[in-house]
């Protein structure tokens, strides 16, 4: 008898560990705090589980600290087979993943498929990673030294995920920290905590150690990651997140001089030219704006197009938009699930109704959805003023807003306008074009010709305040080594 998804919802979710990972073993929250992980479809809970407290986020890094000396030195082959076996097991498991992330985010099922192979790669990548933490030997400039430099791994690591990207954000900082040879806290976020519930138990599964990773899941974030910031045994935080949480990390964490990588928010500009081909640049925006219900940072979040091409990219957008169709993400048809939560809807739809107030026109959408869940409706804004909030403000939600520009100055001038620097598309069939925008925005991350650029071989990360620091590429294996450097007197001076 083939299971209903009801079933499988619920043989799914007893295999979720449900307690906090200490040390090796997964124990209740001290004093038997819980609380519940809500399907944003429906609202109903999906599953109640431990709630940390700061004397649970102290153990862990004591069970992080104590295992940090005889993990640092185990031999970067055997962290590799390690994340190995981890990606094999993750390979193998997607559909449960993939069902996972839909039922605590509410992304489309398909979707999440996605995640888990762009996830799982940074298994991969960092299992090959591992052994190639390459020092250096030479002589000093003057020949009375040879220096030896050697990369040793940070040390017990904070890692803070958010919760749009539950299996990537875990895998993108977690395999790194694993294949530098650094133990671990992981504080998931609190709305989708369960994938990395799951993902911890692979782990262990995958044979890695007791206390190299400790996972926390809490509703007091603050209160339980605030006095590991300030405890001098703690070496790194990576964080993922708003711009000003990060901020307030980044205050906290100058007390004891805390190495930081920092994923911060986004506003991203995309350009389309008037040589641009608009089917192409149409499937590019549809790529970047709706990637996760244009829940990411890396959404398009301004469309900058030019006069010329305005009226027909704008046109074939809002088509593309209104035949998508929105419902939970289980469900085959869906293209489209709801947004995380009450406030985030209710934060998208201010933002409409303000810039239409301001004389912005909807193509299509622009209002919640009806009925349960936290859906939007698919938005494309056209004629939207300069100056509008919705133009400086990260949407975080399936809404388009489109102003135009008459020349690359312009374009530029409008793309810079904005104190995040995190990623940008461009649309043109001129490549020097293109490569001569490129050089001229202030992003980290740039898509030419392309509305997905994401991938676990390449450099992740910002400018200005979306962040510091890379995840993924050889940049991410950096991000948790220190550098030793030994001189050694010169082998020759005997011989003079």
């Amino acid at each position: 008898m083939v299971a209903t998804i009801a079933d499988r919802e619920k043989e799914l979710l007893d295999r979720v560990p449900t307690e906090l990972l200490i040390g090796g073993q997964w124990r209740e929250a001290t004093g038997g705090a819980t609380f519940d992980v809500e399907d944003p479809a429906t609202g109903r809970t999906l599953l109640t589980i431990a709630d940390a407290s700061p004397e649970d986020g102290k153990a862990a890094l004591d069970a992080a600290v104590a295992a940090q000396e005889s993990w640092g030195r185990t031999a970067p082959r055997e962290r590799g087979e390690i994340l190995r076996r981890a990606f094999d097991a993750v390979t193998a498991r997607a559909d449960e993943f993939a069902l996972l992330m839909s039922l605590e985010m509410g992304k489309p099922v398909a979707e999440a498929k996605g995640e888990v192979t762009y996830g799982a790669e940074f298994l991969r990548w960092f299992s090959e990673e591992a052994v190639r933490a390459f020092g250096r030997y030479s002589s000093s400039p003057e020949g009375k030294l040879r220096v030896l430099t050697m990369k040793k791994p940070v040390g017990p690591c904070l890692l803070i995920t958010p919760w749009n990207f539950p299996l990537a954000m875990a895998t993108r900082k977690i395999a790194p920290a694993i294949a530098a040879g650094c133990t671990m806290v992981l504080k998931p976020a609190a709305l989708t905590p369960l994938t990395s519930q799951l993902f911890a138990q692979v782990l262990m599964d995958a044979g890695l150690p007791e206390g190299v990773l400790n996972v926390v899941s809490t509703t007091s974030a603050g209160k339980v990651t605030g006095p590991l910031i300030k405890d001098d045994r703690l070496r790194k935080i990576s964080f993922t997140g708003s711009t000003p949480v990060g901020r307030r990390l980044l205050a906290d964490a100058s007390e004891t001089v805390l190495r930081t990588s920092m994923e911060l928010g986004g506003n991203a500009p995309f350009l389309v030219f008037e040589d641009a081909d608009i089917d192409a640049a149409v499937e590019g925006a549809m790529a970047a704006k709706m990637r996760n219900m244009g829940e990411a940072c890396t959404a398009a979040n301004r469309f900058l197009v030019h006069r010329d091409v305005a009226e027909q990219f704008s046109a074939a957008f809002a088509e593309k938009m209104k035949a998508l169709k929105l419902g939970r993400g289980t469900e085959e048809t869906t293209n489209v699930g709801p947004l995380i939560d009450a406030k985030s809807r209710d934060k998208v739809h201010e933002l409409v109704t303000a810039a239409v107030q301001d004389g912005a026109k909807p193509l299509v959408g622009g209002a919640p959805a009806e009925g349960e869940g936290y859906f939007y409706q698919p938005t494309v804004l056209a004629d939207v003023p300069a100056g509008n909030r919705i133009l400086s403000e990260e949407i975080f939600g399936p809404v388009a807003p489109i102003t135009v520009f008459d020349d690359e100055n312009e374009a530029v001038r409008l793309a810079n306008a904005t104190e995040y620097g995190l990623a940008a598309y461009v649309f043109t069939k001129d490549i020097n074009r293109g490569l001569r925008i490129g050089e001229r925005l202030e992003v980290g991350l740039l898509g030419l010709n392309a509305g997905v650029i994401s991938n676990a071989a390449a450099p992740f990360g910002g400018v200005k305040q979306s962040g510091m620091g890379r995840e993924g590429g050889t940049e991410g294996l950096s991000e948790y080594l220190s550098t030793q450097y030994v001189g050694i007197a010169d082998p020759w001076a005997d011989q003079a």
